[in-house]
């Protein structure tokens, strides 16, 4: 019965607390994004975000990207990273 218990238990150990707040920071800032600039473009913005600017951005979470959280947002997007991942989801989309 203690293995089982210690089996069970094992995975909830592993799990960082960090990583745990940072995912639901960046799901947070995505939910904040997505009307603004769509579903896609949002996820390759979250990937190209650094963590104080996700948490910036979520702090909008529940009502509408005030002005300079649309800035950020945009700021983020123009990063030759992100500016490629949002072209090729827009290509996957269309089919290309």
């Amino acid at each position: 019965m203690k293995a089982l218990i210690l089996l069970v238990l094992l995975p909830l150990a592993a799990c960082d607390p960090q990583q745990v707040a940072d995912k639901v920071m960046a799901r947070t800032a995505e939910a904040v994004m997505t009307p603004v600039v769509g579903p896609a473009a949002a996820i390759c913005i979250v990937d190209g975000a650094e963590p104080a600017e996700l948490r910036a951005i979520a702090v909008d979470y529940g009502v509408e990207a005030g002005t300079t959280t649309v800035a950020n947002i945009m700021r983020i997007a123009q990063r030759p990273q992100v500016a490629g991942c949002i072209a090729q989801a827009a290509l996957s989309r269309q089919g290309g």
